[in-house]
């Protein structure tokens, strides 16, 4: 919650307080007064950094996007759920009962499988509303059920440019990250399938980014509010309330849809929504507001709780508006069978239906039937950060000679491994403790957001280690460590005009190569590619990941 410290040896800067990730050089050593440290970050280069962003994520997107249809109209891992519940969706409002056999049905271009009896579904429906829109612009098949999910994954790389570049004030460290992201296996190949966790990820980056948005715009707005009253300290008054808050209520809007994908997404809305408050406390402080800084977690805490929690609850409740306005969705007529029970007087039937529904959900998602549930890639969150246990989405194994065009002599295989890139997952994970250290013992707000986004997505899962759950579900994770990651790279790199600054260049541009280097070295397993036996067990480093 402290503004930027300045470099060991140094009294604050005025100008480029974050010149340690790059930024220009030292222009002044005076102390700067409390309203040049509320503006410590007055950007120059919006136009070239919004070009940097828009070049990457373009990158991103066309590697992504390069026979996304492959394997054709073939549904891969829980593409057999999202793929047809989306195609529901868009033909009764809810999600129906496809028949048996219906997946080798839907290859040959054949629908008729599905039906308008309810179907019993244990995640909210915006990420499958998102999938349904490309089945509507391209049809019910394999291109149609998965370019949204490229969109998504070019627009996660666009954020996550975004969020580390206002983090770090460095367009070069947002660069860095989105780079890293552009070539992370796990990231890679869940844009490229038509699963939830991609739009969730997407809407997380976007609304933890509109908070260290907000964040800014507070303390902008305070310095302004200052000036017009003559001061240059708050003098121990708890100063303006600011009402207007744009950026906060954009989180609450992007949290609402991230929750509307998957549930889980309510843990990062928690940690930002109190860290966001813990800001406007500091950023008072820094004014001058002294102990009565603290009221900020009831004036500004409780237009907080309203702009982001009732915000997000109010979209989350928008992304069933189909459901409601149709009769035949799961326990859709509950509400009616029910009319004496407290819900149906208190909301009315279709609501109290909704309120079933998710009860129903609920013991789903906590009851005996998934804690006896078994699969071969579950993996233990324990071991996700260093990649452990990879997810295999699809194969096709024992391929022999002169069958799919394996030439032998050896026996083929064709994979769709959900993998992060190795090389860059284990330097996250050595960033995140270096970023812990550094937002702890530095003092540096900076370091702190990548990690508490990182673990807000990840923590949670060890509540569920009682059940199955898997790698992939790493998606929402990789975008914060590759942030963590970026801003240890500028740490490296150095000031500009630092004597070891070429030096640090070099490091970093060494890192990047590496994952690059290591992406395009897994490619083939990550696109289904044909390759001989021999070869995929040459990219299988560890045993636990065969």
């Amino acid at each position: 919650m402290s503004s930027t410290p300045a470099p060991s040896g140094a009294t604050e800067q005025v100008e480029k307080p974050a010149a340690s990730f790059g930024g220009a050089s030292t222009l002044t050593r005076r102390s700067p007064s409390a309203i040049e440290r509320l503006r410590e970050w007055q950007p120059a280069d919006e136009l070239i950094s919004w070009g940097v962003t828009v070049a990457i994520a373009a990158l991103a997107f066309f590697i992504r996007f390069v026979n996304v249809a492959h394997p054709q109209n073939k549904l891969v891992f829980d593409e057999s759920w999202y793929a047809k519940d989306a195609w529901s969706l868009l033909q009764y409002g809810y999600e129906g009962t496809w028949a048996e056999g219906a997946n080798e049905a839907i290859r040959t271009g054949d629908l008729s499988g599905l039906s308008d009896r309810a179907s019993f579904i244990v995640h909210p429906p915006l990420g499958k509303w998102l999938i349904a829109f490309g089945e509507y612009l391209f049809g019910m098949n394999s291109f149609g059920w998965r370019i949204m999910a490229v969109v998504f994954g070019a627009l996660l790389v666009a954020a996550t440019i975004r969020l580390a570049r206002r983090v770090s004030r460095s367009t070069l460290v947002g660069a860095m990250a989105g780079l890293l992201l552009t070539f992370d296996g796990l990231a890679f190949t869940m844009s490229r399938i038509a699963l939830l966790d991609i739009f969730q990820a997407t809407f997380l980056v976007m609304a933890v980014a509109a908070v260290v948005a907000d964040r800014d715009h507070l303390r902008h707005r305070l310095a302004a509010a200052m000036e017009r009253r003559g001061l240059t300290s708050l003098s121990g008054g708890f100063g303006p309330l600011i009402l207007w808050r744009p950026w906060r209520w954009t989180a609450g809007v992007l949290f609402g849809c991230a929750a509307a994908c998957k549930w889980n997404s309510i843990f990062v809305l928690a940690v930002f929504g109190v860290v966001s408050v813990l800001w406007d406390v500091g950023a008072r402080r820094l004014a001058g507001a002294g102990f009565k800084a603290w009221l900020a977690l009831v004036y500004d805490g409780v237009l907080a709780f309203v702009a982001m929690v009732g915000t997000a609850c109010v979209v989350y409740v928008v992304s069933w508006t189909r459901w409601l306005q149709t009769s035949g969705g799961w326990d859709r007529d509950w509400g009616l069978n029910n009319p004496d029970h407290p819900w149906v007087s208190a909301f009315g039937e279709g609501f109290a239906s909704l309120l079933k529904y998710h009860q129903d959900i609920y013991a789903f998602h906590t009851g005996d039937y998934i804690r006896e549930q078994t699969h071969p890639y579950e993996a233990h969150p324990a071991g996700w950060l260093l990649m452990l246990r990879p997810t295999g989405m699809d194969a096709v194994n024992d391929i022999a000679p002169g069958t799919d065009g394996c030439a032998g002599p050896e026996n083929c295989i064709r994979i769709i491994s959900g993998m992060g890139t190795p090389v860059l997952w284990w330097m996250a994970a050595i960033a995140l403790i270096v970023a812990v250290v550094w937002w702890v013992a530095g003092r540096d707000w900076r370091f702190g957001v990548p990690v508490l986004a990182a673990m807000a997505t990840y923590l949670p899962w060890f509540a569920s280690t009682d059940r199955p759950v898997f790698f992939f579900y790493a998606i929402t994770i990789i975008p914060f460590t590759c942030i963590a990651l970026a801003l240890v790279l500028g740490l490296v790199i150095g000031p500009a005009n630092g004597p070891g600054r070429r030096r640090g260049g070099m490091i970093a541009g060494v890192a990047v190569g590496l994952v690059v280097a290591n992406f395009a070295y897994l490619y083939p397993i990550l696109t289904d590619q044909l390759i001989a036996y021999s070869q995929w067990l040459s990219r299988m480093w560890l045993r636990s990941w065969i």
